[in-house]
């Protein structure tokens, strides 16, 4: 059996880096996660590095101020992943991952580094909607300096984290599902695609020292997971056994709230608009340049929407 790839997982406190963390110790790698000094009074973000250090992994210092630290570090391991913020409503650190892709290229010994996506393909979205499209301008440039490395990668597009978009039933300003009206998007009819955070990270790990994924995407399409908005809301309903009140957003209503918000949530909020009006996940073959997750690992029960939501009963 070939040797696992030693792994450091770069963001590895935040929303999906710590699953990737686990992930990878679950399926037998070693394990090193970046510990920042930039950390500073976050004791939140320590203790969820201690544990990982009680889990079997291992702790290294590197600060993206310090281009040796991280060239040290990265020489330590096999593949990097990066997991680093790309949201707005929180903080966006994509284009410090420059420094990673500079580091990597200097170490000279990473078989793969997998850079911080795990959302909608931003090679699909050059038409996006301003000012959300700076999310995918940066992850491209990113790409970019990838590619001109020369460095091996796969990029991972998760589309829609169950957390975000299917506990809320994909409502504006809510993580938790309504119980008496809701809100769709058009006729609520275009398919999206929900994936279980958890089950992202098993397939991001899973796909590491794969060959079929080397300079490819791997875009994550489990087949039940395929489902329109309305379809979503079905399925609460059916668990709460109730009907709700349903008020369909007409897409220039939709722009026009969207124009009142403030930069961040225009930024969030505007890729609402990609996947529910113009079922930009879906609405597309995966071409010789990308491979679907759940036929190449067929092994993996993912976690199906009804199941997932039933916590929220």
């Amino acid at each position: 059996m070939a040797t696992k790839s030693k792994v450091l997982v770069v963001g590895g406190t935040g929303y999906i880096g710590r699953r990737i963390v686990r992930a990878s110790l679950a399926q037998g790698h070693e394990t090193y996660v970046l510990q920042r000094p930039e950390l500073g009074l976050q004791i939140e973000k320590l203790q969820r590095l201690l544990s990982f250090k009680k889990q079997g992994a291992r702790l290294v210092q590197a600060s993206f101020s310090d281009h040796k630290s991280l060239v040290d570090a990265i020489k330590q391991v096999d593949v990097v992943i990066s997991a680093i913020s790309g949201v707005h409503i929180r903080s966006h650190s994509i284009s410090l991952q420059l420094k990673l892709v500079e580091a990597i290229k200097e170490a000279g010994n990473i078989k793969r580094f997998l850079p911080s996506e795990f959302g909608l393909d931003p090679a699909r979205m050059g038409h996006a909607l301003e000012p959300g499209r700076v999310t995918f301008d940066d992850k491209m440039a990113i790409r970019k300096a990838i590619e001109e490395a020369n460095i091996p990668f796969t990029y991972i597009s998760a589309n829609l984290f169950a957390g975000y978009f299917a506990g809320s039933l994909s409502q504006m300003g809510s993580f938790v599902p309504p119980r008496d009206k809701v809100h769709l998007f058009g006729d609520g009819k275009l398919k999206a695609i929900f994936l279980d955070e958890d089950d992202v990270a098993t397939y991001t790990i899973k796909s590491i020292d794969d060959p079929r994924t080397l300079n490819k995407t791997l875009y994550l399409r489990p087949p039940e997971n395929i489902l329109s908005q309305g379809e979503l809301i079905g399925i609460w309903e059916k668990l709460i056994g109730k009907e709700l009140e349903k008020t369909y957003i007409p897409p220039e209503e939709f722009l026009k709230i969207l124009k009142g918000m403030d930069y961040k949530l225009q930024v969030a909020i505007g890729h609402f608009y990609h996947i529910f009006y113009e079922g930009c996940l879906t609405n597309f073959e995966i071409g010789d340049d990308g491979e679907e997750a759940s036929k190449l690992y067929p092994e993996v029960n993912y976690t199906r929407m009804d199941e997932y939501l039933k916590i929220y009963v």
